[in-house]
């Protein structure tokens, strides 16, 4: 069975069905989402060690409810925003903007998301997001596909003789098991009450 025949399957389609135009159905959702990051990147909840942004939440969830070509294009237009200097992300415009805020230190796991929504994308168009197992494990991927570009640009840029795990990925993983589980409750939870409606 192609992605293509397995498009039916993922949440989008279920929650927002193409009526007349699904160009301008995806562009809108689209915007959305993105409009979504902007926001999840600014909000910052208190979180030990670090507070904790709902930036990569929201990234691996788009993945999941649009698949993986309309979640990539959703956080690539999201990078778009950001590169061409709207504070969209976390930390802007007090830590820059644009293309210098995207090849700071934080710019390898900007482009581990677009990595992330598409392969969360794809695993839930092979069904991983009806079950709360195998989307955890879809997340656990997804979080992988963020952090392993974050933390090789961060090596690069700051120098390997730093501590690049303390910084770039110890103080995180508290914080993204807690937004694994949320999402492993809550998609799967949204497919059983759409079937049961």
């Amino acid at each position: 069975m192609s992605i293509q025949s397995t498009n039916t399957n993922i949440l989008a389609d279920v929650l927002f069905p193409v009526k007349e135009n699904a160009i301008l159905r995806n562009f809108l959702l689209a915007v959305a989402g993105s409009l979504v990051l902007w926001a999840s990147a600014k909000v910052k909840i208190p979180f030990y060690p670090v507070p904790m942004t709902m930036t990569t939440f929201v990234v691996l969830v788009i993945g999941m409810v649009y698949g993986w070509k309309l979640g990539a294009a959703t956080v690539l237009l999201y990078l778009a925003e950001g590169a061409v200097g709207l504070p969209v992300f976390a930390g802007t415009p007090e830590k820059g903007i644009g293309i210098a805020y995207i090849l700071g230190p934080t710019g390898g796991y900007l482009v581990g998301y677009v990595l992330a929504a598409a392969i969360c994308g794809y695993l839930a168009q092979l069904n991983w997001d009806k079950r709360a197992s195998l989307t955890a494990l879809a997340m656990l991927i997804g979080n992988l596909a963020i952090y392993v570009p974050g933390l090789l640009w961060l090596g690069i840029l700051l120098g390997w003789d730093k501590p690049v795990l303390e910084w770039g990925l110890i103080p995180f993983i508290g914080g993204d098991l807690l937004k694994l589980a949320l999402a492993a409750a809550s998609i799967p939870l949204i497919w059983k009450l759409k079937k049961s409606a």
